[in-house]
């Protein structure tokens, strides 16, 4: 049988791994610049840290491990014989692998908050898990980035956040990517002027779909969730606002001028836009969005999410909000937080597609020795040592193979010398070196060959 891998998961190539790397490099030495601190969490945790938090799609997505050992044997033969998938679920697995990075976060910031200083900025790249359907920039497994500041109300995280994503974009390459962003209270104002309070988490994952589906499909959604057709009217303006980021800021503002969350929403995200258009972007565009929603449930302010330069077709490439309330789910109250997440695989993509990878050297050693044979080799490896501890890549060919071989396999790598030493070199306690680019060849000793190398 053929050897394969899970759907949505990937093998990666030497070179593919230079360029993932070359992304990681810049998102975290732009994150380190903005002042944020590295941690790790584990790639599982408990069930019951995960559960609940995402909504009722998120659960879904969520991998469960087994329990170890015979995990059926506390299970309910009543609701294993009645096939109750969901009720048996938490009898036979007790920990699930993280669907993203911030509610591990959120569990960090409560279980080590005596060790850290508030306001708290960490970044953290490492892979996630969602039991998703495969296709084009959706994975099962994939890494996420994620810089988030707890402990901080401020606006001003949210300009950081904006200004943060345009530095990395840029740096990348990736310039006129659009920044788009919302706020949950804008969402919420909407909900209470229609009179659809009690369906917000409905109304806003269908919401959240309209570039997807388009708007037929989402007022569908809608109704088939119990939100009644007058309320839709009455959001009509919403799919179709046009304008500029203040202009569509002052319809908000009217349309939602009975409601004080609303109203809110409509004054942080006109600190957030007035205070980024005076600072200026290096090459990214803001837009006010009323449909992003993320249709997570634990956005409590601002809503991020990054979109690819026009003409690539990719869904979101970055995102993020404010969490007013996150921590309080693991008995933390009153601790704010706001967060953005990078996704690396789908700017991968994107970067492919674009042709913005450079060219990246991969990791290989800068004088390969040809192996004659063990005394030979013995001779050579005693050198080798002596190089690498003046910090010089070298390597000595493992097989006594053909010249010919152990030639090819110095082109195929593009090792920049060769180092030949057969008898008449060792008794001669001499080295000849090869300079695979030019040709050129000469004896020198141990140091001689030390010194050229450096």
């Amino acid at each position: 049988m053929k050897p394969s891998i899970p759907k949505g998961t990937r093998d990666f190539l030497p070179t593919e791994v230079a360029n993932r790397t070359f992304i990681t490099h810049t998102i975290k030495t732009t994150f380190e610049t903005f002042g944020f601190q590295p941690i790790e969490t584990p790639s599982f945790e408990n069930s019951s840290t995960l559960m609940g938090k995402y909504g009722e799609e998120g659960d879904r997505l969520i991998f469960k491990i087994l329990n170890s050992g015979d995990f059926l044997k506390k299970a309910d033969a009543q609701l294993l014989a009645n096939k109750e998938s969901t009720k048996v679920t938490p009898q036979i697995s007790e920990k699930a692998l993280r669907y993203d990075l911030t509610v591990p976060f959120a569990r960090y910031v409560v279980q080590h908050q005596n060790e850290i200083t508030f306001p708290f900025k960490r970044y953290q790249v490492q892979p996630v898990w969602r039991a998703d359907r495969p296709q084009k920039g959706r994975f099962r497994e994939f890494y996420q980035c994620d810089a988030d500041v707890v402990g901080s109300n401020s606006l001003w995280q949210e300009v950081e956040f904006i200004q943060l994503y345009d530095a990395v974009f840029t740096k990348l390459g990736l310039t006129e990517t659009t920044i788009k962003i919302n706020n949950r209270k804008i969402l919420s104002g909407i909900a209470e002027v229609i009179g659809a309070q009690d369906k917000l988490i409905d109304f806003t994952v269908a919401l959240d779909k309209l570039d997807k589906i388009g708007q037929a499909k989402v007022e569908e959604e809608m109704l088939a969730k119990g939100i009644s057709e007058e309320a839709i009217q009455k959001v009509q303006p919403l799919f179709s606002f046009k304008g500029s980021n203040l202009e569509n800021l002052d319809a908000l503002h009217t349309l939602l001028a009975s409601s004080e969350e609303g109203v809110a929403g409509v004054k942080e995200l006109r600190f957030v836009i007035n205070t980024i258009k005076a600072l200026g972007l290096k090459s990214a565009n803001l837009e006010l969005d009323v449909t992003l929603a993320r249709g997570l449930n634990y956005y409590t302010g601002a809503i991020f999410e990054v979109s690819a330069p026009k003409g690539v077709q990719m869904g979101a490439i970055g995102g993020g909000g404010r969490y007013d309330d996150l921590t309080g789910i693991f008995g933390m109250k009153e601790v704010s937080g706001v967060g953005i997440s990078f996704g690396l695989d789908r700017i991968y993509l994107v970067l492919e597609e674009l042709g913005l990878f450079k060219s990246v050297d991969l990791p290989k050693p800068k004088v390969l020795f040809i192996n004659f044979g063990d005394a030979e080799g013995l001779y050579c490896m005693k050198t080798i040592s002596e190089l690498r501890n003046h910090n010089i890549k070298a390597e000595l060919y493992p097989d006594n193979a053909k010249m010919k071989k152990q030639m090819a396999y110095a082109n195929s790598r593009a090792i920049e010398f060769v180092v030949l030493a057969g008898s008449q070199e060792v008794a001669q306690e001499l080295f000849t070196l090869k300079n695979m680019s030019t040709g050129e060849q000469q004896q020198c000793s141990k140091e001689e060959l030390i010194n050229k190398l450096q």
